[in-house]
């Protein structure tokens, strides 16, 4: 599905409205909404496919259930949005901030994150199959078993994430941070790690990154805590 990246591609503009929800569902076809409050309203198990929202406000919103694919959210602002179990597939979400939003169980395939702020998102159970993040703060998120393998992870701030299981084969780390980071159970086979902030982690901790490139300052903070200096 082709994701419409400008506004005058669609049918219907709806801008500077506060809308509730008989307002959005009564809207068909092709939508794009430009600076339009959403706060707190219902939008569950809407069928919103392709929509662009634009510099909207979401906050607390919920689009649980619904069919969001390939739709655009633009300079949004979304804490504690609700999406849970929404389908999402294909969606472009860019320089907008969902801290804290839910994202639990929803389809994610193909989507992408670039320039957002995602601070304490819950991507549990979601389908994340080829989702992307550029120059996005994921610090506290949830995101276990999620698959990054041979990506190139640029300005991705992971401190302090869920990041379980997680697949990180082959992937290159740059200006990006693992600080604190729960990385228990996942693979780092082949990733250059020399971008990464590792602090926090311990050198029991060290057999995760088995196969993976450090440099030599990591090297020798892990080997600080067993109170040797490596010159």
């Amino acid at each position: 599905m082709a994701v419409a990246d400008d506004a005058a591609d669609f049918a219907t503009i709806v801008r500077d409205q506060t809308l509730a929800r008989n307002d959005v569902a009564a809207l068909k076809g092709a939508v794009a909404l430009i600076d339009c409050d959403l706060e707190e309203v219902d939008l569950s198990q809407l069928d919103l496919t392709g929509w662009r929202f634009e510099r909207c406000i979401v906050r607390r919103t919920s689009f649980a259930g619904s069919k969001l694919e390939a739709s655009v959210w633009q300079s949004c602002r979304g804490g504690f949005a609700d999406f849970m179990g929404a389908d999402l597939g294909e969606a472009r979400f860019a320089k907008s901030d969902f801290n804290n939003a839910s994202l639990r169980r929803a389809r994610l395939v193909n989507a992408a994150f670039d320039g957002c702020k995602l601070t304490g998102a819950d991507f549990s159970e979601s389908r994340t199959t080829e989702l992307s993040f550029a120059e996005t703060l994921l610090i506290n998120v949830k995101l276990p078993g999620h698959d990054f393998r041979k990506q190139k992870l640029v300005r991705i701030d992971l401190s302090q994430a869920d990041l379980r299981k997680c697949d990180f084969r082959g992937v290159e780390f740059e200006e990006s941070s693992l600080r604190d980071a729960n990385l228990a159970g996942c693979r780092f086979e082949g990733a250059d790690l020399r971008g990464a902030d590792l602090g926090g982690l311990r050198l029991i901790d060290a057999g995760l990154f088995r196969g993976a490139t450090i440099s030599r300052a990591q090297a020798a903070m892990l080997l600080a805590e067993l109170g040797l200096n490596v010159r």
